[in-house]
C-alpha cells in the first residue's frame, strides 16, 4: 500500500462510522474531569486561567479516542482481506 493512499485510509477511517462524535464526547468527558483537576482553582475564580492547556486538555483525549477508533478499523479492514485472500485460495 502507497503511503499517500494509507493516509487517505487513515483519514477516511477518522471520519466515519460516528468516529468524530464519539471522540468528540469522550474529550468533553474527559477534558472536564482533567481540566476541574488540573486547573479547579483557576476556573473557581482563585487563579489565572491557561487557555492552551485548557484547549490541549480537550485535544488530547479526541486525538487517542480517534486514534484507538482508526487502528481498530484499520487493523480490521487488515484481517478480513487476510482472511478473503486464504478462502480464495484454499477453494
Amino acid at each position: 500500500m502507497s503511503r499517500a493512499s494509507n493516509w487517505k485510509s487513515i483519514c477516511l477511517c477518522a471520519v466515519s462510522d460516528g468516529v468524530p462524535r464519539r471522540s468528540f464526547y469522550v474529550a468533553i468527558v474527559v477534558g472536564t474531569v482533567l481540566n476541574l483537576i488540573n486547573q479547579g482553582d483557576a476556573m473557581l475564580g482563585v487563579g489565572p486561567i491557561n487557555w492552551l492547556k485548557i484547549a490541549l486538555t480537550y485535544l488530547v483525549p479526541y486525538a487517542v479516542c480517534t486514534y484507538g477508533a482508526v487502528s481498530s478499523q484499520l487493523r480490521s479492514r487488515k484481517s478480513g482481506a487476510l482472511k478473503d485472500s486464504y478462502n480464495v485460495s484454499h477453494r
